[in-house]
């Protein structure tokens, strides 16, 4: 085919129309099932937080049996083989996912964020996406490429549909798969999934908040560099938190082979920890903990190291098997930080966790993009450069590291480290490229020289 064939823009107009179509009627469901769950959480999570230390005891450690018991009899039923991971399911299974077990985590996510473990409420959501998108290329017999695609919608509109920021969750819906690599032919399915879920989701009454954060109407470059300091900083408590989960999720794993428990016990031993924990630490951080985070975002000031717990009580919730969300632990993860360290670096209290909220996400979840896109459409635009050199400095400095195990790693994030690709994060090689080694070797070199002439004289 010629470059400038007639067929072409008709090919494109018609790709056009279907992707309106298949992503519309994707991000409808979609938007209307998250909705339905997003209601059932406003009714239960909190409710429960106020009571006495000795009814949180019992609470936590029934709450993660139930966890337990729900996710490892109830995926019993499925019989395809198949993992309910979206990212698996757009990397490796073609699009495909049970049908048959995609009420369990949502349910699962109801008990544990009712019952005031620390976790997310997008994971469930992002769930119901990438499953009612399966569903839906099933029912219509739809090839692998479109099935794939499709699956990427469902999960940009479950993200949209929780946030209010349709465009970021489209992007973020996309961006997860892979570090340093983004499907561009993935967007504008995403983008129309994520529009029509949060149109409808707010028509089915759902809430989504408002933020005025004041940056500076005209761009200093004091304060960028400001805000980039924040980003580097933030990337640091990204890493520390990442890290924290995963050896969470490692000691657990290592208690249950040790003692040869049965798994649905795990989450009830994180049930008494998270209890012990909480007889200790604020009880702000626990289920989702926006109002602390909103408290950080009004400019209130918090404590240096409140993050900490929050890190902490997810680690533990979800390290032991719990299931929930990652994605809004580190919206209060961020906000916090940053409104504790921000003004210590020149930025207003409520500038720092705007700042930190969009860096923490950035860095934790390798989508850079995404957050700062999330940043101006939760916070203006005149936050646009400020969310952007932090976003982007804190994913840098976090490194090679992941919320999301099966998130794969296209391109090393910096051109003086080398790395196997295409393989999920922490199964990667990585070490320092040729040229950074054979530089420094000569610098070693070099020195090594001048040491010795100096002794001969």
């Amino acid at each position: 085919m010629r470059r400038l064939s007639p067929a072409e823009p008709l090919v494109m107009l018609a790709t056009i129309g279907l992707w309106l179509l298949l992503a519309m009627l994707t991000g409808a469901l979609v938007g209307s099932v998250c909705a339905v769950f997003l209601h059932a959480l406003f009714v239960t999570e909190g409710r429960l937080y106020d009571a006495p230390w000795w009814g949180l005891a019992i609470l936590l450690p029934a709450s993660g049996l139930a966890n337990g018991l729900l996710l490892h009899h109830a995926y019993r039923i499925d019989k395809s083989g198949l993992a309910d991971s979206p990212i698996v399911a757009v990397n490796e299974q073609q699009g495909r996912m049970p049908l048959s077990t995609l009420w369990i985590k949502p349910l699962a996510a109801l008990v544990t964020l009712g019952c005031g473990a620390s976790a997310g409420k997008e994971g469930p959501c992002s769930h119901i996406g990438a499953g009612v998108a399966a569903g839906v290329g099933r029912a219509l017999r739809l090839n692998a490429e479109l099935r794939e695609r499709l699956v990427a919608c469902g999960v940009s509109a479950g993200f949209a549909s929780v946030f209010g920021t349709p465009i970021a969750g489209a992007i973020y819906g996309i961006e997860m798969l892979a570090i340093g690599r983004i499907r561009h032919d993935f967007l504008f399915p995403g983008i129309v999934a994520g529009v029509t879920a949060f149109v409808v989701s707010r028509a089915w009454g759902v809430p989504y908040p408002d933020y005025s954060i004041a940056f500076e109407p005209r761009f200093t470059m004091v304060l960028f560099l400001e805000t980039v300091a924040v980003g580097v900083l933030c990337g640091v408590i990204a890493s520390w938190f990442v890290e924290l989960l995963h050896g969470a999720r490692a000691a657990f794993g290592w208690l249950g082979r040790r003692l040869a428990l049965w798994p649905p016990l795990l989450p009830l031993l994180g049930g008494v920890l998270l209890a012990l924990v909480l007889s200790v630490a604020p009880r702000d951080y626990m289920g989702l903990s926006l109002p602390i985070m909103e408290r950080a975002l009004q400019g209130e000031a918090m404590p240096w190291f409140g993050f900490l717990w929050k890190a902490l009580l997810v680690a533990i919730t979800l390290g032991s098997g719990f299931y929930g969300g990652i994605v809004t632990p580190q919206f209060v993860i961020g906000a916090v930080a940053g409104g504790a360290f921000g003004p210590l670096l020149g930025l207003e209290p409520a500038q720092g966790a705007a700042v930190g909220l969009v860096a923490v996400v950035a860095a934790a979840s390798n989508t850079p993009l995404a957050a700062v896109l999330m940043g101006v459409e939760l916070f203006g635009g005149g936050s646009l450069l400020y969310v952007a050199g932090a976003g982007v400095a804190a994913y840098l400095m976090i490194g090679h590291r992941s919320v999301y195990p099966s998130q794969r790693l296209a391109y090393a994030k910096s051109g003086w480290i080398s790395a196997t690709v295409d393989l999920p994060v922490g199964q990667e090689k990585l070490q320092l490229s040729f040229g950074l080694r054979r530089w420094w070797r000569e610098v070693v070199l070099t020195l090594w020289r001048r040491l010795q002439r100096r002794h001969r004289r």
